[in-house]
């Protein structure tokens, strides 16, 4: 299993008008964590795009434990379980660092696909970094 963990804060601008993490806001939280995630093993998203792989989201889920608030420090937790085949899953915790409670959980599903849109399979490289990762 691949795990990383990634910190933020919670600003005023993630907040709606009661103080609480708007919902979106959770999914944006899950993007920043999986770049560092994917950068962490060896894989970064620019260096994938200019060989012409993109991995757009073609599916996500978010459910919803408890309300992050303004100036909570969060613990995001991204996880890969498995080599990807024509799909990459990426599974997140949120936690809130004070009291370490999760606060939410969810997934995405990417595509490997190339500049026109058309799906590819992932490259010998990315394949080999993952395996590496899932079994160090």
């Amino acid at each position: 299993m691949i795990e990383h963990h990634y910190s933020v804060t919670v600003y005023y601008k993630d907040v709606d008008q009661m103080g609480i993490v708007y919902y979106s806001r959770y999914l944006e939280y899950f993007e920043m964590a999986r770049t560092e995630c994917l950068t962490s093993i060896g894989l970064s998203v620019t260096e994938l795009e200019t060989t012409g792989i993109f991995l757009p989201v073609v599916h996500c889920s978010c459910d919803y434990h408890l309300g992050a608030r303004f100036e909570n420090r969060l613990d995001v937790v991204s996880r890969i379980m498995e080599k990807p085949r024509s799909t990459l899953r990426i599974d997140y915790s949120i936690y809130r660092e004070s009291d370490h409670k999760q606060l939410v959980t969810g997934h995405t599903l990417h595509a490997f696909v190339n500049r026109n849109g058309n799906p590819v399979r992932p490259s010998k490289k990315i394949l080999n970094v993952i395996t590496q990762a899932l079994t160090s």
